[in-house]
């Protein structure tokens, strides 16, 4: 393996039965058989290591594909993942619910085995995936500390050296030789967190669990795991939280489906996720299941046209745009007076602009059945990039119609200004365009 490689994955899956735990998603004797057979014809299973750097190198056995193929008992909730970490990368795990974001971690985290695959380590490693995990209840929180730095290799002058530094960071001073069974929640991932980050693995695996600390204690968190990026040292970061993995992540992975669908630049892969997880332009909305709202009205469809009447599937900045919305109603020959609105969000869910039908029209309009509103904007005023659409409609104080994460505006970059750039150097990014002009008064002196 390359000096520079932190994990290699390799044909990674994980299968599941229905109904049934973990063990039971294959036939454990026929495993045992094929196993055996294959180490008779050279196949391996090893765990090795070095005086200086923990090399953990798990082959599985393989099975016979008839055994793994799809069956209605089974579901792969992971399958063919391929992946190689450099060490110092900081690397996000995105993906919508389902993905197998949280089976990565725990087959990583060496919690739960994989079905097929080999993984590689170079390098001790530390993980925080949820609450309840690493930390064993009936020890206090300083017993915990020195047990989990044990586990990672350390000696105890080296855990004790870091111990005032652990308890701080978690702030549990008066708690610290309390039974970690009577912490709180908050309490437990703030010391586990703690644990992890300062203990200097080499390799540092972070679920959702920052969810459950306050506000305070997620910007500390998110301070200190770039703090122990900038050592050098490898993080895997798993969250729902777009600003946090485009802010703190260098390179992205996106599961869907239990595959991986990308692996590259942070700011792509957040593209990637965001079209994937939306409908795209022109298409029809009736089948959306998420959305909310009374439903008496609803948007039929969403469509766009440039300033000739031609239809378009993604934009272009500054481009003059009309945006089509169609409704339908559950009593086709009446009427509503209707507050119409489209508001426009960065793909981290950043609110960038809002129009509304009660700031350009006069009263609100009626809308019926097989109608159109049509919402022209003269100079569409976003850079290049993929961005949310929501839709929204009331009808006397009531929320009739609200559709978000389904509509992706897709805008390509053109020239907005008319000098060859969009945004001054270092600022380059998905923006918002507003026209404006500068007018130097020189003094007379």
């Amino acid at each position: 393996m390359s000096n520079n490689i932190a994990i290699r994955i390799e044909k990674l899956g994980k299968r599941y039965r229905y109904g049934g735990p973990a063990a039971a998603s294959y036939n454990l004797r026929q495993d045992l058989t094929d196993w055996v057979k294959g180490m008779f014809n050279g196949r391996k299973a090893v765990v090795s290591s070095q005086s200086s750097t923990l090399l953990h190198h798990t082959t599985l056995h393989e099975v016979q594909e008839k055994h793994l193929a799809e069956s209605p008992d089974h579901f792969w909730a992971l399958r063919d993942i391929n992946l190689e970490i450099k060490q110092g990368e900081v690397v996000g795990i995105i993906g919508r619910n389902g993905a197998g974001k949280s089976t990565l971690l725990k087959i990583l985290s060496r919690i739960t085995p994989p079905t097929t695959g080999n993984i590689t380590y170079h390098g001790r490693m530390a993980s925080l995936l949820e609450v309840g995990t690493g930390f064993h209840r009936e020890l206090t929180g300083r017993e915990n500390i020195f047990l989990n730095g044990s586990i990672l290799g350390m000696k105890r002058s080296e855990i004790a050296k870091k111990f005032d530094e652990i308890v701080a960071f978690a702030e549990v001073e008066k708690f610290i030789d309390t039974p970690v069974k009577f912490y709180s929640s908050g309490m437990y991932v703030r010391l586990a967190f703690a644990v992890a980050a300062h203990l200097e693995p080499e390799i540092l695996v972070v679920d959702e669990v920052l969810a459950v600390g306050d506000a305070e204690f997620q910007k500390k968190c998110l301070g200190k795991m770039d703090d122990v990026a900038k050592q050098g040292r490898t993080i895997l970061f798993v969250s729902h939280h777009l600003p946090s993995i485009e802010a703190l992540t260098s390179q992205t992975v996106l599961l869907q489906s239990g595959r991986m669908r990308f692996y590259g630049e942070t700011s792509r892969a957040l593209e990637v996720y965001l079209q994937s997880a939306g409908k795209h332009t022109g298409e029809k909305l009736s089948d959306i299941t998420t959305r909310t709202g009374a439903g008496r009205i609803r948007f039929s469809s969403f469509r766009m046209t440039d300033c000739d009447g031609h239809s378009l599937k993604e934009a272009l900045t500054g481009q003059s745009l009309a945006i089509y919305l169609e409704f339908t109603s559950a009593t086709p020959k009446q009427k509503t007076r209707a507050r119409v609105g489209i508001a426009i969000s960065s793909a981290l869910h950043v609110p960038l602009f809002i129009a509304s039908t009660e700031m350009t029209m006069s009263f609100p309009p009626f809308i019926g059945d097989g109608d159109t509103l049509v919402c022209r904007i003269p100079k569409l005023p976003l850079g290049g990039g993929a961005y949310k659409v929501v839709l929204f409609m009331e009808c006397n104080g009531v929320v009739e119609d609200w559709i978000e994460n389904e509509i992706i505006l897709q805008v390509v970059d053109r020239d907005y200004f008319g000098f060859g750039k969009n945004s001054p150097n270092g600022w380059e990014g998905r923006t918002v365009l507003v026209d404006h002009a500068w007018e130097l008064k020189q003094s007379s002196h």
